[in-house]
């Protein structure tokens, strides 16, 4: 290859990881800020792997397209990734940033494919169009499996790129993928019911007596709270595997996962110091809140 070439292709990848930084920077409104706290290399890679599951996010809520389309348009993008793997040639500047990025930090095919599974289980048929909310998991253990798809996989790739030897990490990264996820879905109950969708488990929304209907219509606080401080302590429960998989990570990653898990255990917080009011605002910490984290995350780096 020659020297102009090759200066070609640098200048292309270069480019290409600047597109997913930018992606990332104005989408990933929290794990943006631990991104900041790797070294460029690692940063760019977070910043492809997120810039390709915004791309299927996209694609699974798009209003615009029926159910059948989305799901098809899901599996021509995953498709398209796999060409440009085997062929080597793209002109997608996430697909070219993701695939060096999978060869360097020798991320499996299998959690990309996994990664976009996950989205198209967020489209299902007759949903957004229902009139009435629907409960999708009747059980704990199957919204587990949700979870895992949308969130575990995630960590399941972060940690190739952050770096890990002992195969421990794997489930650790697993279970707070869980914690994550389950806060979203506490944070988001408003809203998820609003577009006709239910993510607290059909057991659970039992046994405290709260139906998905007055999830949308706007069930009272008093009646809402145990069910949501129920879900909020299995969150609780998942988080201790950060303390676990911390120092199984190479060193110079550990204060973005820090800073990670603090953003999100955080949001946790301020939704039990709402005391579960997640209809009156949304449930956030501030710019302020979250540059202090991150203040202190470079300090754990420098140290």
């Amino acid at each position: 290859m020659s020297s102009t070439t090759t200066q070609h292709a640098e200048l292309q990848l270069n480019t290409a990881y600047s597109v997913c930084r930018h992606i990332a920077r104005a989408s990933a409104k929290n794990f943006y800020y631990g991104f900041m706290l790797l070294p460029r290399r690692k940063r760019n890679a977070l910043s492809a792997v997120y810039a390709f599951m915004r791309h299927a996010d996209d694609l699974s809520d798009d209003p615009g397209m029926a159910p059948l389309e989305r799901r098809a348009k899901l599996t021509e993008f995953i498709d398209s990734y796999h060409r440009s793997v085997e062929t080597g040639r793209t002109d997608d500047p996430v697909f070219l940033a993701l695939k060096d990025s999978q060869q360097r930090y020798k991320i499996p095919m299998e959690l990309l494919d996994q990664l976009v599974a996950g989205t198209e289980m967020d489209v299902r048929e007759g949903g957004e169009q229902s009139d009435r909310p629907l409960v999708v998991y009747r059980t704990f253990e199957e919204l587990y499996g949700y979870c895992y798809h949308v969130a575990s996989v995630v960590g399941l790739v972060c940690i190739r790129i952050f770096g890990y030897r002992d195969p421990a990490a794997e489930k650790y990264a697993e279970q707070l993928g869980i914690a994550f996820q389950l806060t979203n879905i506490l944070r988001d109950v408003k809203e998820d019911a609003a577009m006709s969708r239910v993510y607290l488990p059909e057991e659970d929304m039992q046994r405290f007596g709260v139906s998905a209907d007055e999830l949308a219509s706007g069930v009272p606080l008093e009646k809402l709270r145990p069910l949501l401080a129920f879900e909020a302590a299995r969150a609780r429960e998942f988080y201790v595997s950060a303390e676990r998989l911390l120092p199984l990570i190479e060193e110079v990653s550990q204060p973005a996962l820090w800073a990670m898990v603090e953003i999100y255990r955080g949001i946790l917080d301020r939704i039990e110091l709402k005391l579960y009011d997640v209809y009156t605002e949304r449930v956030r910490l501030s710019v302020s809140d979250k540059l202090k984290i991150l203040v202190k995350g470079f300090w754990k780096r420098l140290l």
